[in-house]
């Protein structure tokens, strides 16, 4: 994802988030910033001139203390203990193509790469479901997480996956 791409990827989350408030431009500006490795945008054919159909952020992060919904900075914890997906949509008219299985894909590729043994998410609009099939499952809540939870707006839970443990050879 490059900072020219916000503005597409402002026009996906405005027609996937229909439960809560999408996030502001200088909110994902800032997240793009802190970790532009953990953050990537997918199209709907491979042609060049394809506009941008699915985008996902992430960022090395500390489970307990989730980013706020829209925060206008974003400062990377300087001991991340997971990687944590903030966002992934993908444009109603691009759905059933791929796209959030690819992006997911990498997302576990370089979550692998990353040497953190765990992912977290809160999952929004009744989604967990979805990233149930990606391994995440959900965890016990402090209770600081779930006064968070409550800005993330209605059916939000809390979700992990733990990363594979690399094999000896």
């Amino acid at each position: 994802m490059q900072p020219a791409d916000l503005a597409e990827v402002l026009r996906i989350q405005a027609a996937c988030f229909t439960e809560l408030v999408p996030e502001s431009e200088a909110s994902l500006a800032a997240k793009l910033r802190a970790a532009p490795a953990h953050c990537w945008v997918a199209t709907a054919s491979a042609e060049p001139a394809s506009p941008l159909a699915a985008y996902l952020f992430a960022l090395p992060w500390q489970a307990e203390s989730p980013p706020l919904l829209d925060a206008p900075d974003c400062s990377l914890p300087a001991q991340p203990d997971c990687l944590y997906l903030h966002d992934l949509s993908v444009d109603p008219q691009a759905r059933g193509r791929g796209l959030a299985q690819a992006l997911v894909q990498r997302f576990l590729e370089r979550l692998e790469a990353s040497g953190l043994n765990r992912a977290c998410l809160i999952a929004v609009q009744n989604s967990s479901d979805f990233w149930g099939r990606w391994g995440f499952q959900p965890s016990p809540l402090a209770a600081s997480l779930s006064d968070k939870l409550s800005s993330y707006g209605p059916d939000v839970a809390y979700l992990e996956r733990r990363a594979p443990v690399p094999q000896a050879v």
